[in-house]
């Protein structure tokens, strides 16, 4: 009987070339690679234990680790969480950026391959999360120009928001399916005895277009989307702010977008807060009455993309319904969980029960719209951290419902409440508990 074959007594990468088992030692390039590993995933421990705490250089949270019970998710959650964690991301990106400018007179490759939607702030909805495929979101044509920019980098300094553009050369619904969705949500609040309001907050690039390059990914589609869009969003029965925002800048001599950030200034906030009272309540605002009170400075939230920081400044008003009495209070920090506000009511204040169901010009707005409504429900519709149900109550625990949504997410169509899953689960509620 033939015995077995026994391995060599030898190390296989010493046995001849020509033999089946030979296997070649990388002990070199292994040990290369271990101490880079070790570096590499050591460094940010110690900084730790040393007091060094990652930063929220992006204008939004640090991303959580994820959890168990997310499934298959949680591994493709961690190379997101694992970044964030890095204590010296910051001071890499800045690195980045100021080799790119200096040797190759352009912005680092980074900031190219298209944005998420996520924005830099929540002000741009992630992408909406489809449950089944009877409700996946459809897109347009092939796009005209590759290599989105997260910012484009215009004129006199001035940054925009590159999902601008792309929101409109890319969707991920066509703006028609939007604004039929849009509709149907419009038909069940009504039908439900409530009031409801539809308000579109313009784009930066839309407002003050005169800063933007002559040339950046996208220019072409995105130009020619936007008088189209607007006359959808108008026929479909949107608050138009457009008008507001442009009478406002006059008046002040400036712009109503900084420089510098994808945001409205307090201007913005109170044509919206003006625009919307009358549209619940015509003549409402009469006697309204605001002044200027001061100034404050903030982070601006678009030079955090490029590794950047800057601030801007905005004017702050104060905010008299009556012509007497100031109502404005803070703006408020977060509205990804309801934010409650009441105060007593006037004869020049809406005082019915209110939900602000917006994105982050809510939010900038939320000091002056605290002063117009005097019960007052504002929450985000883009979180996380209040689920369907809890949205929905919110729907159902209103007489008026005001819908605020910034252009570019009308758009792309991210838009998680037009899901169908969403829309059935709140006809439901409506019908069940009419006004």
């Amino acid at each position: 009987m033939r015995e077995p074959q026994q391995l060599p007594a030898v190390h296989e990468a010493w046995l001849p070339r020509e033999h089946s088992l030979h296997r070649p030692r990388h002990g070199g390039r292994q040990l290369t690679a271990l101490i880079c590993a070790l570096v590499f995933f050591t460094t940010p421990a110690l900084l730790w234990v040393f007091g060094a705490r990652p930063a929220e250089i992006e204008n939004r949270h640090l991303a959580g680790f994820p959890s168990m019970g997310d499934g298959w998710a949680f591994f493709t959650s961690l190379p997101g969480w694992a970044t964030d964690q890095l204590t010296f991301r910051g001071a890499a990106i800045e690195a980045a950026d100021w080799v790119s400018r200096t040797f190759f007179g352009e912005t680092p490759p980074r900031d190219q391959g298209g944005t998420t939607g996520t924005g830099p702030l929540p002000g741009s909805p992630p992408p909406a999360q489809t449950q089944d495929g009877a409700d996946e979101p459809t897109t347009s044509g092939p796009l005209d120009q590759a290599g989105y920019r997260q910012v484009i980098e215009g004129r006199s300094g001035w940054l925009y928001f590159g999902y601008d553009a792309e929101a409109k050369c890319d969707p991920v619904r066509v703006l028609p399916d939007t604004l039929v969705r849009m509709q149907r949500l419009r038909e069940m609040i009504e039908g439900s005895g409530r009031k409801f309001v539809w308000v579109v907050a313009p784009d930066k690039s839309t407002m003050v277009p005169e800063n933007l390059p002559s040339s950046y990914p996208g220019r072409d589609c995105h130009q020619a989307a936007e008088a189209p869009t607007w006359q959808q969003i108008d026929n479909a029965g949107a608050l138009d702010l457009r008008p507001e925002l442009t009478a406002a800048a006059q008046r002040v001599g400036r712009p109503v977008y900084p420089s510098n950030d994808t945001h409205w200034t307090d201007e913005g906030s109170l044509a919206m807060t003006r625009a919307v009272a009358e549209a619940v309540q015509p003549g409402v605002t009469a006697t309204w009455q605001s002044k200027q009170v001061g100034t404050y400075t903030v982070a601006a939230d678009l030079p955090p993309l490029l590794g950047k920081k800057a601030d801007k400044t905005n004017v702050l008003y104060d905010l008299r319904p009556d012509g007497i009495v100031d109502r404005a209070g803070q703006t408020i920090t977060d509205i990804e969980t309801p934010s409650y506000r009441f105060a007593s009511p006037m004869s020049s204040t809406v005082n019915e029960k209110t939900l602000f169901y917006g994105d982050s010009f809510t939010k900038a707005s939320s000091r002056y719209l605290a002063a117009g409504f005097a019960n007052l429900t504002m929450l985000a519709y883009f979180t996380p951290k209040t689920d369907q149900a809890q949205a929905i109550g919110m729907f159902v625990n209103s007489d008026v419902v005001v819908l605020e949504t910034v252009e570019r997410s009308v758009s792309s169509g991210q838009l998680p409440f037009l899901d169908d899953k969403f829309l059935t689960a709140l006809q439901a509620q409506l019908q069940a508990n009419p006004r």
